[in-house]
């Protein structure tokens, strides 16, 4: 299996463990949003709790040139992590939310 196809599948596997994490209060529902055409994947949550209505996303990643940018990342831990656990390398995982400047002092991908 080629690196992108892979990376596909690694990202999609990620994002629906995290959907499958129900919350603890609200009637809230996490959402899935995949776009292979585009290599955009979204993990994000809808519905209500006692302080009102809920829309919000909480994981955006993008593929693009092989490489995983993390757009949005509401995790607690990172999603980074879960992908380079999934197998992903450091050199290939941009952190997105950072502005580019910045990215050279982590330790990931600068782009």
């Amino acid at each position: 299996m080629d690196k992108f196809v892979n990376y596909r599948n690694i990202v999609e596997k990620v994002i629906n463990e995290y959907a499958a994490i129900p919350y603890a209060y609200g009637d809230i529902e996490s959402r899935t949003m995949f776009d292979r055409d585009q290599d955009s994947y979204m993990l994000y949550s809808v519905g209500w709790n006692n302080r009102g209505r809920i829309h919000g996303i909480n994981i955006h990643v993008d593929i693009i040139n092989d490489k995983i940018y993390i757009q949005q990342d509401g995790t607690e831990e990172g999603i980074a992590t879960d992908l380079e656990l999934a197998g992903v390398p450091k050199s290939d995982i941009v952190l997105a939310f950072h502005a580019p400047e910045l990215r050279k002092h982590t330790e990931y991908a600068v782009a």
